[in-house]
């Protein structure tokens, strides 16, 4: 009997401690800022990379932001982190998710937002 209360406890804290991690990275394609621009030579370089982020914390599915709220915060973090001046424009913009929940009761998402900057010559 005391190594069936043994298991099941272990089995409990094991159960308890164990978390579930999912990382998604993928283009972001509703860039805020809609800039189209068609490079055909080398009229510019890369001046360098840039990222920002953001995260909610939800508690039982309460609580945080919605993941386009937590990517659009991210992208507008990034943005802000970059300093843009003059002829300068960020590209290649990614986003990267993170969660991590403790079964279904805690969870944690972040998104990280990358990019490049690149400045035009004149």
């Amino acid at each position: 009997m005391k190594k069936a209360i043994k298991f099941l406890l272990v089995s409990i804290v094991a159960i308890v401690m164990a978390s579930c991690a999912g990382l998604n990275t993928t283009p972001y394609q509703n860039d805020p800022v809609q800039t189209k621009v068609i490079i055909k030579e080398a009229n510019y370089t890369i001046v360098k990379e840039v990222e920002g982020s953001w995260s909610a914390t939800y508690v039982f599915g309460i609580g945080g932001y919605s993941k386009k709220s937590l990517t659009n915060n991210a992208i507008g973090n990034m943005y802000k982190n970059a300093q843009l001046t003059g002829s300068q424009q960020i590209i290649n913009i990614t986003t990267t998710v993170s969660t991590k929940s403790v079964l279904g009761i805690y969870l944690k998402r972040e998104v990280t937002a990358h990019g490049y900057v690149i400045e035009f010559k004149e």
